[in-house]
């Protein structure tokens, strides 16, 4: 029997040669995951005269995409994610989502870097090398 379970990302880690980061996800918002890997191009027109399919398989990244709380006193997001994507070296990334289920790859952090002052939050986008894994 399938277990259909939604809701919160609970705990985000990174595992870095600078350090151990952690990030706090919003609650009650929506990730983004993506494994990566193999991906077979979606056009039409990719078939022969004679009919048959022309299959383009193209390797994407793995990500992971949502909004994670700021805490301007520490400055843990505005100071250490701007390190982590300037470094040369990939980090372990962890997602923990509230099923119990916890993802893992080995990546950095990608686009921009843009806290909201406002509602105390931005979105933070991970991708990397390899597939983003179950663990």
């Amino acid at each position: 029997m399938a277990n259909y379970i939604g809701g919160d990302i609970l705990e985000i880690v990174c595992q870095h040669t600078l350090g151990e980061f952690r990030f706090a996800p919003k609650a009650n918002e929506s990730f983004t995951l993506d494994s990566g890997g193999l991906r077979v191009n979606d056009d039409a027109s990719q078939i022969t005269g004679q009919g048959t399919a022309i299959y383009q398989k193209n390797r994407v990244r793995w990500s992971a995409e949502g909004p994670v709380a700021v805490d301007p006193i520490s400055g843990n997001e505005f100071d250490n994610l701007p390190k982590l994507a300037g470094h040369p070296d990939e980090g372990v990334w962890t997602f923990t989502h509230v099923s119990g289920t916890i993802w893992k790859g080995t990546g950095t952090v990608v686009g921009d870097l843009q806290p909201d002052t406002n509602t105390a939050q931005m979105t933070l986008k991970v991708s990397g090398s390899g597939i983003l894994e179950k663990i």
